[in-house]
């Protein structure tokens, strides 16, 4: 049986590499099928190896002798750091000897690296970026969330076909609702861009299209994909990802104000627990870079364990579902 091979830029983590080889300690006995390459500083990476007990003969280790900083220009760093863990990684895609690509480094230069270097697949205009986000009915995706400003109106029609295969594919939904952001639910409403594009959507007859979606019906899962460009996507996302990490903390202190708080805590600790779930946003696996020539997913910065596992599991199944190649078929000029 043919393995999965999964590359994962260590050295960009705000967290260090240790955080990513300890998420594949996590995960390697539990997935036979998924082998692994890691970038990074050689030394370093082999010690923390033995330190969780990882079987090598499981993972490769590619040193890197230079790394892509946040303080880096994206392009500039993909053309002139040619050895450091990210560009490696990337080429590892690019070259056939991995199926995905993790990293949390720069997001600018991973967005350049997947353009520049593993390339995007022919027919597609743009490249987004395509997070999940919770919402009451499960998850949401969110097309674009960072990736193109000022995409044009053909781009974002691009971005609701592909989120509607990866909601299919991936997260199992049939048929799934496509709805564009905007100020209103009337077609007459938004700005030029989205002005533009809702009678494109409606044209499209291999999408669910339901039209427009304000952002307070978003936590509501009022669509299975949220198609926008990505300064409004990653307003969105980053409002989410604070307001959710807020929530979370304000319950937790409501329940620890005093004796009967807590007390009423215990009481009810399943059925908090299963809530505050909800409001999660780091167990939905990383944002893909959608419609490349092979699969590049960036993570948070500061991302944690369970994240990086998430991602690892995100991957592993795009791979199975060959989300990719349904993409590139779909997109392939006739």
């Amino acid at each position: 049986m043919d393995k999965n091979i999964i590359v994962i830029d260590t050295m960009g983590s705000d967290n260090g590499s240790e955080y990513m080889v300890m998420a594949i300690a996590q995960v390697i006995d539990k997935y036979s099928d998924t082998d692994y390459i890691i970038t990074g500083k050689e030394d370093e990476l082999n010690s923390y190896l033995d330190k969780y007990k990882i079987d090598k003969t499981r993972v490769r280790i590619i040193n890197a002798t230079e790394e892509i900083t946040c303080h880096d220009s994206p392009v500039d760093a993909i053309r002139k750091k040619k050895n450091s863990s990210m560009v490696l990684a990337l080429n590892e895609v690019k070259n056939g000897n991995a199926d995905a690509c993790i990293s949390a480094g720069n997001s600018g230069a991973l967005l350049a690296g997947g353009q520049f270097i593993v390339g995007r697949a022919k027919g597609i205009k743009r490249s987004p970026l395509a997070p999940l986000i919770p919402t009451a009915n499960g998850s949401s995706l969110l097309i674009d969330c960072g990736a193109n400003v000022d995409a044009k109106p053909e781009a974002l029609v691009q971005f609701a076909k592909m989120g509607s295969l990866y909601m299919e594919n991936i997260v199992g939904i049939k048929n799934p609702k496509i709805a564009i952001a905007n100020i209103g639910i009337e077609d007459e409403k938004g700005n030029a861009l989205v002005k533009e594009t809702i009678p494109l959507l409606r044209e499209c007859k291999d999408i669910n299209f339901i039209g427009s979606i304000e952002a307070r019906e978003i936590p509501y899962g009022g669509a299975d994909v949220i198609v926008c460009e990505a300064f409004v996507g990653n307003i969105i996302l980053k409002l989410y990802e604070g307001l959710s990490s807020m929530l979370l903390k304000e319950v937790k202190n409501v329940f620890m104000t005093n004796l009967k708080t807590k007390i009423g805590a215990v009481m009810i600790k399943k059925s908090l627990k299963k809530t505050l779930l909800k409001f999660k946003t780091d167990d939905k696996g990383g944002a893909p870079l959608l419609g490349l020539n092979g699969l590049v997913v960036k993570i948070h910065g500061n991302a944690k364990i369970n994240e990086v596992t998430s991602a690892i599991e995100q991957c592993r199944n795009f791979i199975k579902m060959d989300v990719n190649g349904k993409i590139i078929s779909a997109f392939e000029p006739k």
